[in-house]
């Protein structure tokens, strides 16, 4: 398996980038540019020749090369400078055995001198350098000179590599992007080339070449050829048509995958994603597709058959090794956030031994992606809490909603101290905005690791510093009512007639207004968070905002 991949100047990646990987599942989550469909299409380059359905060499482009550095390039040459030409370069380090590959050409020069691995680079031919150099000297150069490049693809024993002599196979299963040729999907027909023995390849090719060969002796084809060999006058020879028995006119390109009689293409995308899985993960055979490449499974996909798909990821990968995209904290949930890998501005962080790991797994339904990926965050425990403090935001920060400054507000529930442990694993910002319930002994005790001496930087735990009690009492049980919650303490801060114009009610004592929030938490909190007219917070949601 793919032990390391080292990647230099593809697409958004500057200069030299390096990356870590584990036997099994490798989940990649980032901000957009972060990286990672680079990452993806990097190593299925670097496995299969092929970029985008296509092969790398012969389709070169300057946009393969990172932008930034493909200008500096330029800028050099035009001032008269002489830089080294820009080149791409990809290479996947293996911790298994395959004598075909191990070999010392690679860069790592940390590792011994022999070491299994396969590379791509793409990079100026020299036996076009004194072209190149008239080029340089010619004036002012406007563009990549992409011509006069080549693409050397190669083990590191040294030895060319084509698709037939890689012993590691990459599927890459992108929805998002359109894969065709000649009405069939190109990875789905790889992955069936794969699954099926040499003996039963030969088999297919012997029936499509009869059908071909039968296509010719139709009678109707014939008569058509009958009429057509007359058409021209200067010519003397037979015009027919036939099909196509070249080398190049395959099965696997002209045959088409159908589902229920629907050709492949003509499916959902999200039924293909399923489809393209489901065959990548079947495919028992050891050294084909060892690799699978998914890019956000998420796209496309309903949440019930997307729980389907992940399952089946989790219990069937086998030996294999799967990365993963996402912008989905169910996604990222359900496969492990020990599994994630955090892409920051060409740095990774990863989330070993997290204790709330399982908890996640389990109710995956929690947004921790937008805490990870998020500069700051205010935890809050309901939705009328997170309407209330969107409103407090704006109020304090010219009308700007907390997003439009990068700050999260995420309602977890009751599972403050879950999140709590992400944020103190990559140190982002996060305030927690939490009733003390009549009980500040209690929360303190709760949030010990996280206030007095054992206070973090980056981590604070708003709360009303005082115990409210009072006279309602609710219900045949007698319960005493909570004076210690968010509602009550609004009311604190405001008035009976501020709340009474802000919810279209009349009432003339706090206690009665205190069982109509109650009853009603959400349908105030909106009316709260679209009122014209402001209203005073308490000093804890005050301190959260900061």
């Amino acid at each position: 398996m793919i032990e390391k991949i080292k990647i230099e100047n593809l697409k958004c990646i500057q200069g030299s980038f390096e990356l870590d990987l584990k036997q099994g599942i490798n989940i990649l989550v980032g901000n957009n540019e972060a990286g990672k469909s680079t990452i993806l299409e990097a190593i299925h380059m670097a496995l299969s020749g092929i970029f985008r359905g296509r092969t790398v060499k012969g389709n070169l482009t300057q946009y393969l090369f990172n932008y930034n550095v493909v200008n500096q390039y330029l800028d050099d040459v035009n001032k008269g400078n002489a830089p080294e030409a820009p080149y791409i370069l990809i290479e996947l380090y293996m911790n298994g055995s395959f004598p075909i590959l191990e070999g010392d050409r690679f860069t790592d020069k940390s590792r011994s001198s022999k070491t299994s691995g396969v590379a791509l680079k793409i990079a100026l031919d020299e036996k076009y350098s004194e072209e190149y150099e008239s080029l340089i000297k010619a004036g002012e150069l406007v563009s990549l000179p992409i011509e006069y490049y080549d693409v050397e693809w190669y083990a590191f024993s040294r030895k060319a590599l084509t698709s037939r002599s890689i012993p590691i196979k990459s599927s890459f299963i992108d929805v998002g992007f359109s894969k065709f040729q000649n009405g069939s999907d190109i990875y789905i027909s790889r992955i069936v080339q794969n699954i099926l023995e040499t003996e039963e390849k030969t088999k297919v090719a012997q029936a499509y070449r009869k059908v071909k060969e039968t296509f010719s002796k139709d009678p109707a084809i014939s008569s058509i050829n009958s009429k057509i060999t007359g058409i021209s006058k200067l010519s003397s020879k037979k015009i027919e048509l036939t099909v196509d028995l070249g080398a190049r006119s395959t099965w696997d390109g002209s045959l088409i995958t159908q589902l229920d009689n629907i050709p492949f293409d003509f499916i959902g995308k999200g039924e293909q994603a399923i489809v393209k899985t489901d065959l990548a993960l079947s495919n028992k055979k050891a050294e084909s597709s060892s690799v699978i490449l998914i890019e956000e499974p998420e796209c496309h996909i309903s949440h019930a058959r997307l729980n389907q798909l992940l399952e089946n990821i989790k219990s069937n990968y086998g030996g294999k090794q799967i990365i993963i995209s996402t912008h989905s904290s169910f996604v990222s949930n359900k496969l492990g956030l020990d599994n994630l890998i955090l892409l920051n501005q060409q740095k990774t962080v990863r989330f070993n031994d997290l204790e709330s790991k399982e908890f996640f797994e389990k109710i995956a339904g929690y947004g921790t992606l937008r805490l990870i990926l998020c500069d700051k965050a205010i935890l809050v425990e309901g939705d009328s809490d997170e309407l209330v403090i969107q409103r407090a935001y704006m109020d304090t920060h010219d009308g700007k909603l907390p997003i439009e400054d990068k700050v999260e507000v995420i309602s977890v529930g009751t599972s403050f101290l879950r999140f709590l442990e992400i944020a103190k694993h990559l140190s982002i910002p996060v305030k927690v905005v939490t009733d003390n319930d009549g009980d500040i002994s209690a929360l303190e005790k709760k949030y010990e690791d996280y206030i007095g001496t054992n206070k973090k930087s980056n981590i604070e735990i708003c709360y009303d510093n005082e115990e409210h009690i009072g006279t309602l009492i609710l219900g045949k049980d007698k319960k005493p009512f909570n004076y210690n919650t968010l509602e009550p303490l609004l009311l604190n801060e405001n008035n009976l007639k501020m709340f009474n114009s802000i919810f279209n009610t009349s009432y003339t004592v706090e206690d009665d207004l205190h069982k109509y929030m109650k009853k009603h938490k959400t349908e105030c909190a909106l009316k709260i968070f679209s009122a014209k007219n402001k209203i005073k917070y308490p000093d804890y949601i005050k301190r959260s905002l900061l």
